[in-house]
């Protein structure tokens, strides 16, 4: 499988977020300045793009010493998909999809085994958020055994902007959360829906609790209190899966 594209210079990453290719991080020297430099700033702020301000050392390794001018981005392997778009054709196809919402989920590993999990549970469609989740990269791709390629992902500059949109089309919106006494198994996901699942450290964001419909939690046993999201989102996804049998 083939590692993100990675491209260098400050030009060259202004063309390519003019261009509207897919960058799913920026990696900027420390220190660096100028009116080009000040150009990607400002492209890379109204964009919403992920940004890590590093040393020289690390921009080398990257770009295998070439002249990167203090610039180098990483270019997703995986096209995004327009959630106007995505919505419109799944629901000429069924009236009940399932979509998955990730409020944040910022390791790779855990997004990758929730994409693995959505491809097989026939979910239609995962909303990310452009600043703060995890990149769709080599190794995203690599823990989701292929699957960010066959399920349709969505970058959207707030999870809010989804969740209007899916409320509007008469989805119901289900967070994943310990801080409700209602069980998983109460809720009806043979109703259109879309399952929020929370960062890891987090959980779903209070803002965002305040726009569902449902809260719902996973009935725990031992005496650690939390899942791991992917394992969490697992569980959801299959009673969802049991519901519609």
């Amino acid at each position: 499988m083939q590692e993100n594209t990675v491209i260098f210079g400050i030009r060259a990453i202004i063309e390519a977020i003019e261009s509207g290719s897919a960058i799913s991080k920026v990696y900027l020297q420390k220190g660096l300045r100028g009116e080009l430099f000040f150009q990607l700033e400002k492209l890379l702020k109204k964009h919403k793009i992920s940004v890590s301000m590093v040393p020289t050392e690390k921009l080398d390794r990257l770009s295998k010493h070439n002249n990167h001018q203090g610039a180098v981005a990483k270019i997703s392997p995986v096209a995004f998909h327009e959630l106007d778009s995505l919505l419109e054709t799944t629901l000429e196809k069924t009236d009940t999809p399932i979509f998955l919402l990730l409020d944040q989920v910022s390791d790779v590993r855990n997004f990758g085994a929730i994409i693995r999990t959505a491809e097989c549970t026939g979910v239609s469609g995962i909303v990310i958020q452009k600043s703060g989740s995890a990149p769709v990269n080599a190794e995203t791709i690599k823990t989701s055994a292929g699957a960010a390629f066959r399920v349709p992902i969505c970058k959207v500059d707030h999870i809010k902007d989804a969740m209007f949109q899916f409320q509007a089309a008469g989805i119901q919106l289900v967070a994943a959360t310990e801080k409700t006494e209602a069980s998983v198994y109460d809720v009806d996901f043979t109703k259109g829906s879309a399952i929020i699942m929370g960062s890891e450290h987090k959980g779903v964001s209070n803002s965002v609790l305040k726009m569902v419909d449902h809260k719902a939690k996973l009935p725990l046993q031992g005496d650690i209190s939390s899942l791991n999201v992917s394992v969490a989102c697992g569980a959801f996804l299959y009673e969802a899966v049991r519901q519609r049998l």
